[in-house]
């Protein structure tokens, strides 16, 4: 075998699609070319963690090294969201999801609930809340209140102003 074959026996060792067997922290095991089973680092960019259900992983081998590899993307076509040009998603196998949309949208979907576990929420706009509104602790209003018809005040005012006719009630005490 000449140097050039050689050379070129070598760069085609240097990377591989192969399907994801299973996935353990900082590795995955994969099944590459003939049916190769290897345990290769798996490389996730800072801030993101995931764990695939299976899937596919591109690996890079360090100089056509199959036990140096190096699982350079790992995912899962079966999950993936279709988007429009220049949107972004964080999405899961169970079809929850952050998308931030073109045109300044972030739409979030839970199946179950959102949790922010923080020791004060700020919105500098409004909220539309299309359920119910449970307030577990103190409700306090910087500004006006209205129910929607008019003014809290004025709904204070008619339910205040409101009383009903009084019966007098049988006397049952005993003679």
């Amino acid at each position: 075998m000449s140097v050039m074959d050689q050379v070129w026996s070598r760069l085609q060792l240097v990377f591989a699609q192969a399907r994801v067997t299973r996935v353990g922290d900082g590795k995955v095991q994969v099944r590459a070319l003939d049916e190769e089973v290897l345990d290769v680092a798996r490389v996730t960019p800072y801030g993101f963690s995931h764990h695939p259900p299976g899937g596919e992983a591109y690996v890079a081998f360090v100089a056509g090294d199959r036990a140096q590899g190096i699982a350079l993307v790992v995912g899962d076509k079966r999950y993936s969201m279709s988007l429009a040009s220049g949107e972004v998603a964080i999405h899961d196998a169970e079809g929850n999801y952050v998308l931030i949309k073109a045109g300044g949208v972030v739409e979030v979907k839970a199946s179950t609930r959102v949790v922010a576990d923080c020791p004060e929420f700020e919105t500098t706009g409004n909220v539309l809340i299309g359920g119910s509104l449970v307030v577990m602790g103190d409700a306090h209003a910087g500004g006006a209140m209205s129910d929607g018809v008019g003014s809290m005040g004025a709904m204070r005012a008619v339910f205040d102003g409101h009383k009903h006719g009084s019966s007098p009630l049988p006397d049952r005490s005993m003679s």
